[in-house]
């Protein structure tokens, strides 16, 4: 409970150490999950729990959730064990509507449509490998086109592990730069509102 209590409302509000402790393994595994969510829309040409279809509802209900954050939070460990289970159920959902975001946001990205990915995937290679025999040409004579394809099959690996990476990196990016942006809303909220209307001290 603690961990879930720190995870969903940060360091402001909780009381857990969840901040104190690294999280690498999380961020890698919200990446990797959020990725088979993209893949699986993109290849099956729908929306997996409507998640990737980011409606004007669902932007402005974020919106409300992110205002309204320090005011739902502050008074959490004074709840009673449903209001806190509320306030938790509306964390997940929050973070529901991020990943949404997410998986628009990587969607977009992808330059091809489901039925063009083998082609698009065979060209590329191709071309790579054509590029590089002609650079060696000069210089290799009949090694060329060992050369390229050796260097060309490098050359497209790093390019598959730098996307990789950067599929399992950017949601994770996304759903800290919204929680960043809550915390400095929230920490602004507590001192300026909180402390002086509602004489909060955590």
């Amino acid at each position: 409970m603690d961990y879930t209590e720190g995870l969903l409302l940060g360091k402001l509000w909780s009381d857990t150490d969840y901040e104190n402790r690294s999280h690498a393994g999380l961020f890698i595994l919200y990446g990797l999950l959020t990725d088979v969510i993209v893949l699986y829309n993109f290849l099956m040409k729908t929306f997996l729990m409507g998640l990737g279809k980011v409606t004007t509802l669902e932007i402005v209900l974020l919106s409300l959730l992110v205002v309204a954050c320090p005011f739902i939070c502050f008074r959490y460990y004074r709840m009673p064990i449903w209001g806190k289970l509320l306030v938790l159920a509306e964390k997940f959902f929050k973070a529901f509507l991020v990943t949404d975001i997410s998986v628009m946001l990587m969607l977009r990205v992808i330059p091809i449509k489901p039925g063009e990915l083998q082609d698009y995937l065979m060209d590329y290679l191709n071309n790579t490998l054509e590029d590089y025999t002609d650079k060696f040409a000069g210089k290799a004579g009949s090694f060329a086109t060992v050369m390229g394809v050796i260097v060309g099959g490098v050359h497209t690996v790093l390019i598959a592990v730098l996307i990789l990476a950067a599929a399992v990196l950017i949601p994770g990016m996304v759903f800290m730069t919204v929680r960043y942006l809550q915390y400095a809303y929230d920490w602004m909220i507590e001192r300026v509102v909180l402390r002086r209307f509602f004489r909060y001290r955590k």
